[in-house]
């Protein structure tokens, strides 16, 4: 059974930074893509990006691409979302999940069956 668990979330003023974190158990990241999401208020879920080949290739949506890096350990297991620049509108609950099938993540929650618990960033100005 997949379990994620998400850390790393808080406040920080606009233009600060956060690193979130996914440790996973029951999931290998060395074997496996990893998509990130997050909830803006009022807003569906949305795909921030997702990680694979190893952790060699990333993803992100264009809406982040400049600001934000995915990247894993694999020796740990975890997984983290590197958030730079951060922007007021950047403020929700953010999630890690781990997809249906290994090899095939997008930024569409479709393809995904295990989520972390989330985490709440929020950014002030």
């Amino acid at each position: 059974q997949v379990q994620l668990t998400e850390s790393g979330g808080g406040s920080v003023q606009a233009g600060g930074s956060l690193r979130l974190a996914c440790a996973a158990t029951g999931f290998e990241y060395a074997s496996s893509c990893m998509g990130w999401f997050r909830q803006l208020p009022g807003k569906a879920r949305e795909g921030v990006g997702f990680i694979w080949y190893g952790g060699a290739k990333t993803q992100l949506a264009d809406s982040v691409k400049d600001r934000f890096t995915i990247s894993q350990d694999n020796h740990l297991n975890t997984g983290y979302l590197q958030m730079d620049n951060l922007k007021p509108e950047d403020s929700g609950i953010y999630y890690c999940a781990a997809p249906i099938q290994a090899h095939i993540c997008a930024l569409s929650s479709r393809f995904y069956n295990s989520w972390g618990q989330g985490t709440q960033v929020t950014v002030f100005s």
